[in-house]
């Protein structure tokens, strides 16, 4: 009886942390929305609190690492694997479903690892400037910044 008393507030907690901002998710929000992440996006940090964090450019310099979204497919290329899998929007809502993933190893997988450990919760969209885009989970602390690839980059 404990357990079930602990685990439905836990589990409203978490359902009504991704809920939407109320924007109208029939047609035109969910169309700007998707068309507004469509492309490639670099992956600048994926945080789990002040401390805890990856910077994918300080953890292995000089290697692209990127999220492409296209139609309702995202792909994700890291140092090492990529991963890709299935999303869908709704107002400013974002459901990123599982997928694929290749399983090389590597010397530093932290970026990946850190990818694997996020991406189940990530559930609100941030955009700034149609160039910057925070993909936020359900647990406060946790998100992930891109900043969107142009074709001079």
């Amino acid at each position: 009886m404990k357990v079930s008393s602990i685990f439905i507030p836990s589990l409203l907690l978490v359902a009504t942390s991704c809920g939407s901002n109320g924007a109208n998710t029939s047609g035109g929000t969910t169309d700007a929305m998707t068309a507004g992440i469509s492309g490639q996006w670099s992956i600048e940090n994926i945080a789990f609190s002040d401390s805890d964090y990856i910077r994918p450019a300080e953890e292995t310099p000089g290697a692209k690492q990127y999220i492409t979204f296209e139609d309702d497919t995202y792909f994700i290329q890291t140092n090492c694997n990529t991963m890709s899998g299935t999303y869908s929007i709704a107002g400013d809502s974002i459901f990123m479903g599982d997928g694929a993933m290749t399983e090389m190893a590597c010397d530093n997988m932290n970026v990946e690892d850190a990818l694997r450990r996020i991406i189940p919760h990530i559930c609100i969209i941030d955009m700034e400037n149609d160039s910057v885009m925070r993909l936020n989970s359900s647990v406060a602390s946790e998100y992930i910044v891109l900043k969107k690839i142009t074709e001079s980059e």
